[in-house]
């Protein structure tokens, strides 16, 4: 490695804790580590080394970090298949959206709203006004709830949740499963000013890893 380097003149930062060393006569900067004995009592397995090699690991890794400015953003790019991705997806980067949406304006008949539930299967429809601006949701829950209310025969408006819990776009998806679990439910709206952007199901979250 030392040698291919030279060859094309690639800088070498060495990290070792001996003084006299190939590497040490080799790289043009040293990072030069205590040479404490190995707490191994046969002092043949290395356990004393490569401790300070991980501390030093995560300083430099915190020191880059801080001297890029590396941002959240910047997490969620380079590791979109991982935890740490999964953990920067906002709300708007798996929320079902345009014709996915289940939205029904509120004079409508309770059956068109039936036939929509079940045809975008994420059980539950919002409800808007003329304005399209989100005034309730109705879950299966409430429908479980009604269904021996002559449930047909009632307004909309009668089993809908007047006051829905919604959350923006922007927010981090697992602040909307942090919602859903203190709220007991599985899906939320995504609106801007009353104004349905989308809707996210307890599912979507999961299929991405965050529990």
């Amino acid at each position: 490695m030392i040698t291919y380097a030279k060859r094309y003149n690639l800088p070498l930062v060495g990290i070792t804790s001996k003084r006299k060393s190939t590497l040490v006569n080799s790289t043009e900067k040293i990072l030069l580590l205590p040479e404490f004995r190995e707490a191994c009592p046969l002092k043949l397995a290395p356990t004393t080394s490569t401790t300070m090699m991980m501390a030093l690991g995560d300083a430099l890794a915190i020191s880059l970090l801080e001297k890029r400015s590396f941002s959240s953003e910047n997490f969620k790019k380079f590791h979109p298949g991982g935890q740490l991705g999964s953990k920067m997806q906002t709300v708007k980067d798996l929320m079902h959206k345009g014709r996915e949406m289940p939205l029904i304006e509120s004079n409508k008949k309770m059956g068109s709203m039936l036939i929509l539930m079940t045809e975008k299967r994420l059980g539950c429809v919002g409800i808007v006004n003329q304005k399209k601006s989100l005034i309730g949701v109705v879950t299966d829950g409430d429908l479980r709830r009604n269904m021996n209310k002559n449930l047909l025969e009632k307004k909309i408006s009668d089993i809908m949740n007047k006051k829905p819990k919604v959350i923006s776009q922007e927010k981090l998806a697992v602040e909307a499963l942090n919602l859903m679990n203190k709220h007991k439910i599985t899906q939320l709206f995504v609106t801007n000013r009353s104004i349905p952007m989308g809707v996210i199901h307890i599912h979507d979250l999961y299929r991405v890893g965050i529990k």
